[in-house]
């Protein structure tokens, strides 16, 4: 099982960013896919989440800012990330949830003051 993350970056505050993650080795479809984010000396956190059937799910923090999506015939999930804060600023890894979770390497996501 493979989840590449990618799209990370440095952005000014109030910019956006969009993550993708594409997953191989799983029936991608049947799959909760999540999208987490860890700042430093933080645990780490549910930021959003897809479920098999689309119903979407969102941290209070970003909701109304960030939006989670996924295609599945590219076996790929999204997380638009628009009114960046500087609290943004983490590593954001991708998660597909089942029975168990299987984890993305993570990209790191820097929001500039």
């Amino acid at each position: 099982v493979q989840l590449q993350a990618s799209g990370g970056g440095l952005v000014q505050a109030g910019g956006s960013l969009r993550l993708s993650c594409a997953a191989s080795g799983i029936g991608f479809s049947i799959y909760d896919m999540r999208w987490y984010r860890q700042a430093p000396g933080n645990k780490r956190e549910l930021v959003a989440d897809i479920t098999s059937g689309s119903i979407t799910n969102y941290a209070d923090s970003v909701w109304g800012r960030f939006t989670i999506s996924r295609d599945n015939a590219k076996n790929t999930v999204y997380l638009q990330m628009n009114s960046l804060k500087p609290e943004d600023t983490a590593v954001y890894y991708c998660a597909a949830f089942r029975t168990t979770t299987y984890w993305g390497q993570g990209t790191l996501v820097t929001v500039s003051s």
